[in-house]
């Protein structure tokens, strides 16, 4: 688990308040203080409303390192504002919720990888940033749902890859690259309910649909889903680009619900039906205006690190981010 800084109540004013005035007051907060607000697909719509960038993984890592920001607000789940912390260590991270966490970042601890990697020296290890900092401490290269296959295709072929923690991703990286893999038994709550059998049922159901599928999911290495036609599989930007770009009007959308709120902003004029109306991330919902309110005028919950631990991750980031893709 993460080590969470000491929480306090926020002022029972701003319960008062309607979103209005809340986002008025967030607003005027950005520009006193040169903040920005950093915002996942997969949080709710009126956190995605308010953010001066959204995006997956890959893309809020990326401008975690291009903001010139004095504060990043990070609405996301607690490894993603830790990234941002590593990748900006002069800049103040705060994170309107630091108890959201994440099942396949907890799967796996820094103690568990070091003593893996000692028993596999011949081995580079690849993380998925979905990982703590102390997890990517001991990893030699991260990698996103976006880039994971040009990652793992990039590194010599005379060396055994250690993949943590995300089995499905992993095995997903195998079929599409060809390359064997040491996989590491984590997964996503959310995506590891998406099963083969679903998917095959939407396709019957909506055959006129693109099947659009994030690779954690369980089926994402499952052989006949694979050689489905108008089945896709993509990292959540992936899908929002895809959807935007085709000619389609209509899409089965196998991840968080939580995109479907951006794919219909950018796209009315499409359906967009959620394979399942479950695969909700609760971590990722707890982040709410109120919160983000609070941090701002408050700077408290900031992402702290120690300093060499945050530079033993940020070469495993900074390799990820070397690679084109």
């Amino acid at each position: 688990m993460h080590n969470l800084p000491n929480l306090h109540l926020i002022n029972p004013t701003i319960y008062n308040m309607d979103n209005k005035e809340i986002i008025k007051r967030i607003e005027q907060l950005k520009r006193e203080k040169n903040a920005v607000i950093l915002a996942h697909y997969y949080t709710r719509p009126e956190i995605q409303d308010i953010a001066d960038y959204l995006g997956d993984s890959l893309g809020l890592s990326q401008e975690a390192g291009r903001t010139n920001a004095s504060i990043i607000v990070f609405c996301g789940v607690h490894f993603m504002a830790e990234t941002a912390a590593v990748i900006s260590p002069n800049k103040k991270v705060l994170i309107p919720d630091p108890t959201a966490g994440c099942s396949l970042a907890e799967s796996i601890t820094g103690y568990e990888l070091k003593k893996w990697k000692e028993a596999n020296s011949n081995g580079l290890v690849v993380s998925y940033v979905n990982t703590t900092a102390e997890t990517k401490a001991y990893t030699d290269v991260c990698c996103t749902s976006a880039n994971a296959l040009n990652v793992v295709s990039s590194l010599p072929k005379d060396k055994e890859i250690l993949f943590v923690p995300d089995a499905n991703l992993g095995g997903w990286i195998q079929k599409k690259t060809g390359r064997k893999l040491n996989l590491w038994n984590g997964n996503c709550c959310v995506h590891h309910k998406i099963s083969a059998d679903m998917i095959k049922q939407a396709a019957e159901k909506f055959p006129n649909a693109d099947i659009l599928i994030h690779p954690e999911a369980l089926c994402s290495w499952d052989d006949e889903v694979l050689s489905m036609q108008n089945v896709y599989m993509y990292s959540t930007a992936g899908m929002v680009k895809h959807a935007k770009n085709s000619n389609k009007k209509q899409f089965v959308i196998a991840t968080e619900l939580g995109t479907i709120y951006k794919l219909q902003q950018d796209s009315p004029e499409k359906e967009f039906i959620p394979l399942n109306d479950k695969l909700i991330c609760a971590q990722m919902k707890k982040i709410t205006l109120e919160k983000v309110l609070d941090v701002l005028e408050n700077e408290t919950n900031v992402v702290s690190l120690n300093a060499e631990l945050s530079q033993k991750a940020q070469k495993s980031i900074d390799a990820m981010l070397e690679i084109k893709g």
